[in-house]
């Protein structure tokens, strides 16, 4: 594996969505992302008997915070909102994951 894709793999973060269907859940998320410069690589979202999940994995080799700060931020909001909102190093969801 060449060093670029190493470098890239460290900075993957698997953020998930929980909640209540509402209006603006996405834009409020993405938006919170560009913010703090995370670059969504990949996204999927869907509503299950009004119930809203969504899961990304996202790039934050460019981040203007650490992943620490953006975890608390984005839970401590999502809170507000109804919804429960995680954000793991890729390695971590992975190991947490595994069957």
């Amino acid at each position: 594996m060449s060093n670029s894709l190493t470098q890239e793999k460290s900075n993957r973060v698997i953020v998930t969505v929980i909640g209540k269907d509402q209006i603006g859940i996405i834009a409020w998320v993405t938006g919170r992302l560009a913010e703090y410069s995370v670059n969504i690589l990949d996204i999927s979202q869907t509503i299950l008997h009004d119930f809203f999940t969504m899961m990304m994995v996202v790039d934050m080799s460019q981040s203007s915070i650490s992943l620490g700060e953006l975890s608390k931020k984005l839970n401590e909001e999502g809170e507000g909102r109804g919804l429960k909102v995680t954000a793991q190093h890729e390695d971590v969801f992975t190991f947490m994951h595994r069957i």
